[in-house]
């Protein structure tokens, strides 16, 4: 059975936090919001965790993982990126999207695109997680908390509890964050591609 923690959208409560981030260091799959809509996260490096993810989404080894990020010193240290491309990242964060970029080796092999060796990267403006990563002091494995066969992600912190109770061990609830998910826009190759239309607008990336 999933913990529940209904925490404070403006003023997350440190206990809480703190909480949250021991159950994911320990191994935890909690489902959280974000700026964008609500997601699923574990640690970088939990392979369980992330098999899970997969399974819950049902997902297959072509789909890009987010590594959600507290600042550019840690993204900086996960992804391969130039001047001219941190600069437009830059130009847009934090904020609602998530950036395809080539991997460092500090990522684990498991999270990467298997032909492109690319991960997704973002930094949030959620304040909820924001404190969740400063607590953590690590990156968090994320993917759209959408469910196989449906239109939109759940937006309910209470129904993601009553659906994925077995399946998850935390649900984090601040309120209603959306169904939008985040824009997606690829840099790996030199270009600039925007994958998925989303919350960010695209327009300074066109």
């Amino acid at each position: 059975m999933a913990k529940y923690f209904d925490v404070h959208p403006e003023n997350p409560q440190p206990r809480t936090m703190t909480t949250v981030a021991e159950s994911v260091r320990a191994g935890a799959v909690i489902a959280y919001p974000t700026d964008s809509c609500y997601a699923l996260g574990c640690r970088m490096g939990n392979s369980e965790g992330l098999d899970r993810i997969r399974t819950i989404r049902q997902l297959d080894d072509r789909h890009h993982f987010t590594l959600v990020c507290q600042d550019f010193a840690q993204l900086g240290r996960l992804v391969q990126i130039d001047n001219t491309v941190f600069r437009a990242i830059r130009s847009a964060t934090p904020g609602s999207y998530t950036f395809i970029l080539p991997a460092t080796k500090e990522v684990p092999r498991r999270l990467l695109h298997p032909k492109k060796k690319t991960v997704g990267v973002r930094i949030t403006d959620h304040v909820v997680v924001r404190a969740l990563l400063a607590e953590l002091g690590e990156p968090l494995v994320s993917s759209t908390l959408l469910l196989p066969g449906e239109e939109e992600p759940l937006t309910q912190g209470w129904e993601i509890k009553d659906r994925l109770d077995h399946v998850v061990d935390a649900v984090v609830d601040s309120g209603d964050c959306g169904t939008e998910p985040t824009t997606v826009v690829d840099f790996s190759d030199g270009g600039v591609e925007i994958v998925r239309r989303g919350a960010g607008d695209v327009s300074r990336f066109e």
